[in-house]
């Protein structure tokens, strides 16, 4: 305990002594663990925001106000029978009225002209979701034949593939951005930490060199170095965390806006604290300490 002590005490009088080129090596490690958070951000909204556009993908199946009940069920049965399908919601000649009524309820002349007619002119609706925007393709092909051709009067399809195409682009440029950001700032980090260990160790060569006479072993005089590079991943993880959800906070208001969810960032952040700062945190360690020990290796051979 007492090796241990003292070990750190060397660690945090070098911290001190360098303090500039300490804070610029923090400074450094906070920036690329925000560049690769950005990427994660990113990448976690466009798949809230794919996922968004797909949930509003649907195709509705209008019936002639003549089908019967038995050719309804029969069609139905048919669409229910793909496994492609994972709801369908039928609607009846009621029911569609109401809400077309509601739709036009601004405009005088179309319920004027309803009110007018004998009977509701219109048919029962059908709306069906898929899994994926392609097998809607499949539904509508499926219904264009003759069997239905008397009683589907329609089929409507939102084709959303370019916006999902056009969200994904987008994201794979940002991400490849983030990417190269996060490599210069790692490439940065390390030449930085390795300049500063070299510094460190030309700074205090004759108090080595009197170590290793009194008999320290390498592993005593790398120590320090090593307790150095543990408090710049500890000091720079738990900055990056801290910023992130003050950020995430202060986005959260503007997300809620888009995908109609409270604290979606804040809570992402929140529940997968441990796997994403647990890897980010080996991660900058394993970069430390293998900056430590390439800066050591020359001086401090065994």
């Amino acid at each position: 305990m007492r090796s241990f002590f003292r070990v750190v005490k060397f660690a945090l009088q070098d911290i001190f002594r360098n303090i500039s080129l300490s804070l610029m090596t923090v400074l450094i490690l906070v920036l690329m663990l925000l560049s690769v958070n950005t990427l994660i951000i990113i990448k976690f909204l466009t798949l809230q925001a794919t996922q968004s556009i797909k949930d509003q993908i649907d195709v509705s199946i209008f019936f002639s106000f003549e089908a019967t009940e038995e050719q309804i069920s029969e069609v139905q049965d048919y669409i229910l029978s793909f496994p492609e399908v994972t709801d369908l919601t039928f609607f009846t000649r009621d029911q569609v009225l109401d809400e077309f009524k509601k739709q036009y309820s601004d405009n005088e002349n179309i319920i004027a002209s309803l009110n007018e007619l004998d009977e509701n002119p219109l048919g029962p609706t059908m709306v069906v979701k898929t899994r994926e925007a392609g097998d809607y393709e499949k539904i509508i092909s499926s219904l264009s034949v003759p069997e239905y051709e008397n009683i589907v009067v329609a089929k409507t399809f939102v084709d959303t593939e370019k916006a999902i195409t056009r969200i994904n682009n987008i994201t794979t440029q940002v991400e490849r951005f983030s990417v190269v950001l996060t490599a210069l700032f790692a490439i940065i980090a390390f030449l930085i930490i390795f300049n500063t260990i070299r510094v460190a160790i030309y700074t205090h060569r004759i108090e080595i060199t009197i170590k290793k006479l009194v008999g320290a072993t390498n592993w005593f005089i790398r120590s320090p170095y090593i307790v150095e590079s543990f408090i710049f991943t500890t000091v720079s993880v738990s900055v990056t965390y801290l910023f992130l959800l003050f950020t995430a906070s202060f986005i959260d208001p503007y997300v809620e806006i888009v995908f109609n969810q409270q604290s979606l960032l804040t809570e992402y952040f929140s529940s997968n604290i441990m796997f994403l700062f647990g890897i980010q945190f080996g991660a900058v360690l394993l970069l430390t300490v293998f900056s430590s020990f390439m800066a050591m290796r020359k001086d401090l051979r065994a």
